[in-house]
């Protein structure tokens, strides 16, 4: 059974799940070409080798060639991935991550999912970010995703309804019911889109697991800090147990 295990000790962001995708095997031309396949143009993928406190990892920008201004409302979205030429499962997928950030931030906002605005998440790059998982994940195809238990962050952050808290309350109200940490970085650790793909994609939160590990890879962040900003995957099978006769 392949299991592709989610080492959150520094959080989780859209772009640090690509940066970690890319660097655990997954073609950027696969990943580029299925993206093109959304028809949404200015913009451009930026993936580079760097490190963070000596450890070597993949750096992920989505870089905006043209301003995005647009505040898309979930059937817009749901319209721009329905309308390309990717497979369903991958649509399905991103569909519903996207929905995952709608309800939390009806609830939040106190109206509709119909009625919200999705602001950040609705410009390009939290498109890529969400749409590129799902098509890293339909690259990677693993039989079970496992996740650890997730790093949230502290103190505050600017979004487009001004300063909020972190954890921001988006991302609080996704993660009911999984695993979590607070404090343990100083600043926001995990984003409402990478609470939004965990949720969706991950079939079991805990803590340890038995893992023959085949593969490592690390997707760094752009945040600065002591402790290193990065998310760890591991690419492994079940750990079989020695029989002793």
């Amino acid at each position: 059974m392949k299991i592709l295990y989610y080492d959150c000790f520094s959080g989780i962001s859209g772009d640090m799940n690509l940066a970690a995708m890319l660097e655990l095997g997954v073609p950027e031309k696969y990943l580029t070409d299925n993206l093109a396949k959304l028809n949404i143009k200015n913009y451009k993928i930026i993936a580079e080798k760097n490190n963070i406190n000596g450890i070597g990892g993949t750096k992920v920008t989505v870089k905006l060639t043209k301003e995005d201004h647009k505040h898309r409302h979930l059937k817009d979205i749901k319209d721009i991935i329905n309308k390309s030429d990717l497979s369903e499962d991958i649509q399905q997928k991103s569909i519903k991550i996207f929905e995952k950030i709608a309800v939390a931030e009806a609830k939040i906002h106190e109206t509709t999912v119909e009625k919200i605005h999705f602001h950040e998440v609705g410009a390009v790059d939290a498109i890529v970010d969400i749409v590129g998982a799902a098509i890293c994940l339909d690259y990677l195809k693993p039989d079970k995703i496992i996740c650890s238990e997730i790093e949230l962050g502290s103190g505050f952050a600017k979004c487009a309804h001004g300063i909020i808290p972190v954890p921001a309350p988006a991302t609080l109200e996704i993660l009911k019911n999984i695993p979590i940490s607070i404090g343990k970085q100083n600043f926001e650790a995990t984003t409402p889109t990478g609470a939004a793909i965990l949720s969706v994609i991950v079939d079991e939160f805990q803590e340890t697991t038995s893992l023959n590990i085949n593969k490592i890879a690390y997707g760094l962040g752009h945040k600065k800090s002591k402790k290193p900003n990065m998310l760890r995957l591991m690419l492994g099978s079940n750990a079989k147990k020695k029989v002793h006769t």
